[in-house]
């Protein structure tokens, strides 16, 4: 298991400052925010992010640090994030293609930073909308989803799918509906699950350990994020990650493990140093 950090509470640092803190601190990978890489946005220039920015210089820069201080691009998260006019299950027609081109333009980015992963969680951009059947959302999915495949497949890139709570969307509400949607793809390869602690708490019926075991007997979760349910990070709530790090290791789990704290009270410096700590003796200990 490799363990990376979700970069979006760093965004005020410099590049460089987050990937030499990210190998101080003992991690293997960064999980990026698209978002957090667009200059404007972060400068508060924009209130909207936008890719494009998002030039060839600065994808060789993020190489270039990711390869000196040996901190790997995982992949990508937060995709659809400060962004407007892009929705995944709506009626609309336009849209959808207009969300199928961003969506294509972030995989070139995914596979330009090194990245083997995107994560769609994006709750707003998928919510099925007000007179409108789920059976017409998901349709309407699939057809974003599957045109998306062959660059998928041409970039090595996988779309990991997350499983969200249903206080937080109505559209793949718990892993089982998650993975009942990637059989209807046919299950290609590139398109799999990501599972989340925080939303798992939310919005599944068993014990997050059992789902674990559950999803991982297909070996269909690509990629995971370790966070409490009260938003902060792993060791930093009620939440007891020994026998979630015991089941990931009996499923032979082999992605990314990323730490996304929500709450940044305890301080960033300490959420990121203290989390990977936390993991680490969990490990330790099974």
């Amino acid at each position: 298991m490799k363990f990376a950090i979700c970069n979006e509470m760093y965004q005020a640092w410099s590049l460089a400052n987050q990937f030499e803190a990210f190998a101080a601190w003992g991690y293997d990978g960064v999980e990026l925010a698209p978002f957090s890489l667009d200059p404007q946005f972060v400068s508060g220039a924009s209130t909207l992010a936008d890719i494009a920015r998002i030039d060839m210089r600065r994808r060789k820069e993020i190489v270039k640090l990711s390869q000196s201080t040996g901190v790997a691009v995982s992949g990508l998260h937060w995709i659809l994030a400060h962004t407007e006019g892009l929705h995944l299950t709506t009626p609309d027609e336009a849209t959808r293609r207009t969300t199928l081109l961003y969506l294509e333009e972030l995989v070139k980015l995914c596979a330009d930073l090194g990245g083997s992963y995107m994560v769609l969680g994006s709750p707003k951009q998928r919510n099925v909308e007000s007179g409108q059947t789920y059976e017409d959302a998901e349709k309407n999915a699939l057809e974003v989803v599957s045109g998306l495949i062959p660059l998928l497949d041409a970039n090595n890139v996988t779309l990991a799918l997350e499983a969200l709570a249903p206080t937080e969307t109505n559209f793949w509400v718990n892993s089982e509906q998650t993975l009942e949607f990637i059989d209807k793809l046919g299950s290609p390869e590139r398109v799999r699950l990501h599972l989340d602690c925080k939303a798992m708490h939310g919005g599944e019926y068993q014990s997050l350990h059992n789902v674990i075991r559950r999803v991982g007997s297909t070996h269909r979760c690509v990629s995971f994020h370790a966070n409490d349910p009260n938003l902060q990070g792993p060791g930093f709530g009620q939440l007891d990650f020994h026998p979630i790090m015991s089941a990931l290791q009996e499923i032979q789990f082999n992605g990314w493990i990323g730490i996304e704290p929500f709450d940044y009270s305890p301080g960033i410096i300490e959420l990121g140093r203290e989390s990977i700590k936390y993991l680490k003796r969990c490990m330790s200990n099974i």
